[in-house]
């Protein structure tokens, strides 16, 4: 069966494949992956006229517990499928990325959950380009772990095991990851030991590397997040929890700050007042630097449908464009890359520079963003204040079935009665999340965005759709 014509959606989503450890995402599952893949990359699929070829397969993880078991698996089924694997341990995954595409692996693995709470974890593969690898792939994958070897084209139970020299080597490459840091100050341009920089690593994959970069920039550093014990990444810090980090901003008088997620392909900024900077403030900042070097293919900005409406109204009227993509930072990139874009990104912090990067990189956002107020000589606050947004709230909502939240009849009857009210001065979005049993409520609107999100909620619990 040709790749294209397999539909992934069993096991991965938007973002790999993700849930909770040992109970959704398994070692089996995990050592079945690393099978597959060692093997694909040197069978007749992807190599038809080098027979013996020894792929090369690159892996990273982050902070949690059962990435080390599952990272493992991953490597014991590589290496009896006779693939060599190269590891970079705890790293980030914009890391994975710049190193498969640089070091001209096969593929790259990333073993994450990124944001999600630390039970649960996920495999991200990257292609050979540092992108995520395509659906026809994950298909195989999926086929593959659950015994369906037709779809392989194999009349066997299983793939065959190397032997003897053709068992798979485990390679430490450490190294990678350091040129991958060495990569990330090469491109600013400025010293920043005029700043106190906050960064908060989310107690993940950017805990050594954040504060490695900013003080070989020369900054003063005020780290938080960065005390990672297996079971506290993404717990009341990082991008999805910056309240301390706003704190330390006022309370030690910093001149920014960024936070990043487990996995840190996100960033979120705080100004010197201590105002969060959204990924929509950062889009707007980076495209009119962009734009005023003549660098802003198509004079287009990417977002995403979650994108608030006051932020696309800015870019207009600095006479940027706007396209839209459904939610997720694979969409924005197959926009970018399919229209020659430069720039894109999702109000949630994951921003990706083209001329820089396949993926969100949360620490090149912040270096890009600190080299605009460098380069500006204004302050984080002034850079961002032409973006006028409209009141955000959104509720997630957990759910047995989340096509069954979004199809019910009534919810779309109270989605309608909240829109009604709104009268065409905001909107509502109702989607599902790619990679939890979450569906969430975002509404936009001059008044009671909050109440009305809270509205539409409880119809889904009510209606003994939640979880």
């Amino acid at each position: 069966m040709k790749t294209n014509e397999l539909n992934t959606n069993k096991y991965f989503g938007t973002d790999g494949f993700r849930g909770e450890a040992n109970v959704t995402l398994t070692v089996n599952h995990a050592y079945k992956v690393g099978r597959f893949l060692g093997w694909y990359f040197s069978s007749h699929l992807v190599n038809p006229h080098n027979a013996g070829y020894r792929p090369k397969i690159v892996i990273g993880k982050d902070t949690r517990r059962s990435s080390y078991m599952l990272e493992y698996a991953l490597v014991a089924g590589i290496t009896a499928s006779g693939a060599d694997a190269y590891m970079l341990h705890v790293t980030t995954t914009p890391s994975v990325s710049y190193v498969t595409r640089q070091d001209e692996f096969d593929c790259g693995i990333m073993i994450t959950a990124s944001h999600n709470p630390y039970y649960d974890n996920g495999i991200k593969v990257i292609n050979r380009y540092g992108e995520k690898i395509d659906d026809g792939v994950t298909g195989l994958i999926e086929a593959y772990i659950d015994g369906n070897m037709q779809a392989l084209g194999l009349d066997t139970d299983d793939l065959p095991l190397a032997q003897k020299e053709k068992i798979g080597q485990i390679v430490d490459f450490v190294a990678g990851r350091n040129r991958y840091v060495a990569y990330l100050i090469s491109l600013a341009s400025h010293s920043y030991k005029n700043f106190k920089i906050g960064l908060d690593c989310a107690n993940g994959a950017s805990w050594m590397i954040a504060k490695a970069v900013f003080a070989a920039l020369g900054a003063q550093t005020v780290v938080i997040g960065a005390e990672p014990n297996g079971l506290n990444i993404n717990q009341d810090c990082g991008s999805t929890h910056i309240e301390r980090l706003v704190g330390e901003v006022k309370s030690k008088h910093l001149d920014f700050a960024f936070a990043f997620d487990g996995d840190c392909d996100r960033c979120m900024a705080v100004d010197e007042k201590g105002n969060v900077v959204d990924g929509d403030k950062m889009l707007y900042i980076l495209g009119m630097r962009l734009k005023q070097r003549g660098m802003l293919n198509n004079n287009t900005v990417v977002a995403t449908i979650m994108s608030n409406s006051g932020f696309v109204n800015s870019l207009e009227r600095a006479g940027i464009n706007c396209v839209k993509t459904d939610v997720g930072d694979r969409f924005v990139y197959e926009s970018i890359k399919q229209n020659d874009y430069s720039l894109g990104g999702e109000q949630s912090g994951h921003i990706i520079i083209k001329k820089y990067a396949t993926t969100g990189d949360g620490l090149l956002t912040a270096i890009m963003l600190s080299e605009e107020i460098c380069d500006s000589k204004q302050p984080l606050s002034k850079l961002a204040e032409n973006v006028k947004t409209y009141p955000q709230h959104t509720v997630n909502v957990r759910v047995k079935n989340k096509q069954a939240a979004l199809s019910d009849e009534a919810v779309l009857n109270e989605k309608a009665a909240v829109e009604r009210l709104i009268a065409g001065r905001g909107r509502v979005v109702l989607r599902q999340s790619g990679t939890e049993p979450v569906v969430r409520v975002m509404v936009e609107s001059e008044q009671n965005a909050k109440a009305y999100a809270n509205q539409i909620a409880d119809v889904i619990i009510k209606r003994g759709l939640g979880s």
